[in-house]
């Protein structure tokens, strides 16, 4: 691993490997792989992609609704 990767790697945002897996996840349910769905140009593939896209942001809002939550009754925030 390069000096680059590992910078690159800690800039990353906190929740972005688990909103791969979620969107990894998502298309893999729909019977396809993200690499297939990205080489296509058609309308469905895109259409699949974009879904997968809101699924895992609507996710994500419910994983940091319940880390807000949980913090707040810790007294963290």
């Amino acid at each position: 691993m390069s000096t680059n990767d590992i910078a690159e790697q800690q800039m990353e945002e906190p929740l972005a490997e688990l909103e791969r897996e979620l969107i990894s996840a998502y298309v893999a349910g729909t019977g396809h792989s993200i690499e297939t769905l990205r080489s296509r140009s058609d309308n469905r593939a895109k259409q699949i992609l974009t879904d997968a896209s809101i699924y895992a942001t609507a996710r994500l809002s419910e994983v940091e609704s319940r880390l807000r939550y949980l913090r707040s009754l810790r007294g963290e925030t």
